[in-house]
């Protein structure tokens, strides 16, 4: 084990170190106002999309839950203000297709105070009793893989834990809820892991935080006690320290094996956001119905990081923030791994950390960039993190040689973090030619 890897300066090898544009991290949490509308997807997460529990005209109030789980790889969607059912329909997603939502039309006058809870005491619950009652609150991986939580919490059990990774790094630019989280929300932190903790046979907890953030490693150290099975510790600042297989090597030393689950390590990766949700709602019995989202970019008036309702109109929440160009261009997460918004009608879900908004002619301007053919720099491959060859995979991706990519060049251990976009002197969109590899290798999947 070498649980003070920080301290002798070890990491993961290669990755990248972008601008940080964290200015945000030093503004508190606040509140953004009830849209007149709010339009709650029924497929906020991996798996099966949830069954409405209401009908139009229906009342509701903010709390309980408005749609069901469907099977085990779903979770429930709560109400998350109170007013009436308006419509249950298709409505736009982020990425551009059509998903089932129920919309509903909020009561403008109401204080908006949650009504409905079912406190619990979590330690006399057995496994599939705390499996259950994660599910019922709604949560999913806040670390952008919106991966059922309930579901990634039951691990194999011929897969015994010792170290509980707690991911606080937070390493992609512009992006600081997290850093808030922790900095505001540290007791709800603590009493998340501590769920886990039970959940997973009772593992150590090691809290890695980058080194930019040492007033959030300092709110935690102060709320552990003396021979605390939970410790947070300061990890370098380097980008994507917050994948889980970097941030597994840089505490724990070990290695995730290529094609094999974190867990088979006996590390288990959870991300901040959701454990701190789940300290703060499990006790209660209370659904998830918010989270906290960074706003900023060169076109909002009002950065910051705020608590946002779950199917909060985009459009009402750059009101808000006064990002009113004509010409926006949003993405949601921030410049390395974000997507770009199709419209600007779509809701806010459970999977968004962050929204970077930018000005149309600035976007303009990076798209015009004239794309030069490969130089066999080799920058590409000193940044991955994984030890893959971009530079050959580009290259594979323009010849369509997919299978190849996948079968001879591990094209599936690449996370998509950007690096090599990012350092390509050729403007090659390295990382974009991957993306689209691997939807083509799905599609020949699904038609085999």
């Amino acid at each position: 084990m070498k649980l003070l890897n920080y301290f002798r300066g070890e990491t993961f090898a290669r990755g990248i170190h972008p601008p940080q544009h964290k200015e945000t991290g030093v503004m508190a949490i606040r509140r953004l106002p009830f849209a007149p509308r709010l339009i709650v997807h029924l497929s906020q997460q991996v798996g099966r999309p949830a069954r409405p529990l209401v009908k139009i005209g229906e009342g509701v109030v903010r709390g309980p839950p408005i749609a069901a789980a469907e099977g085990f790889i779903s979770v429930p969607h709560h109400a998350p203000a109170t007013g009436v059912i308006e419509d249950i329909r298709l409505h736009a997603t982020a990425n551009g297709p059509w998903g089932p939502a129920i919309i509903i039309r909020v009561h403008q006058g109401s204080t908006q105070e949650i009504l409905w809870e079912q406190p619990q005491d979590l330690t006399a619950l057995n496994a599939d009793g705390l499996i259950k009652a994660v599910q019922d609150t709604g949560i999913v991986g806040l670390g952008g893989g919106v991966f059922p939580t309930h579901a990634k919490l039951k691990v194999p059990k011929e897969w015994p834990i010792d170290t509980l990774v707690v991911n606080g790094c937070e390493c992609e630019p512009y992006l600081t809820s997290d850093h808030r989280i922790m900095v505001e929300r540290a007791a709800d932190l603590i009493a998340g892991i501590t769920i886990a903790q039970q959940l997973l046979d009772g593992p150590r907890a090691i809290i890695g935080i980058e080194d930019n953030k040492m007033d959030a490693v300092e709110a935690i150290r102060k709320l552990l006690p003396e021979g605390s099975s939970i410790s947070a510790e300061a990890v370098p600042t380097k980008y994507p320290q917050g994948a889980g297989e970097m941030l597994i090597k840089t505490l724990t030393g070990r290695e995730v094996p290529p094609d094999a689950r974190a867990y088979t390590t006996g590390a288990y990766v959870q991300n901040v956001a959701t454990l701190a949700t789940m300290g703060a709602l499990m006790p209660r019995g209370r659904g998830f119905i918010e989270r906290v989202i960074t706003v900023v970019g060169p076109a909002v008036e009002k950065p910051g990081n705020y608590l946002v309702p779950f199917g909060t109109p985009l459009r009402f929440l750059l009101d808000c923030v006064g990002a009113r160009d004509a010409s926006l261009e949003v993405v949601f997460g921030g410049p390395m791994m974000g997507q770009a918004v199709a419209s600007l009608d779509t809701p806010i879900t459970k999977g968004v950390a962050g929204i970077l908004v930018l000005r149309g002619r600035e976007v303009a301007e990076r798209q015009s960039r004239k794309t030069y053919p490969c130089i066999k720099c080799g920058e590409c491959i000193e940044s991955c993190p994984m030890g893959l060859n971009p530079s050959t995979l580009g290259m594979l991706a323009t010849k369509r040689a997919y299978d190849t990519m996948a079968d001879s060049y591990r094209l599936g251990a690449c996370f998509e973090c950007g690096s090599c976009t990012y350092v390509c002197p050729a403007n090659i969109p390295l990382v974009q030619h991957f993306r689209v590899a691997k939807q083509m290798l799905r599609n020949k999947e699904k038609t085999a």
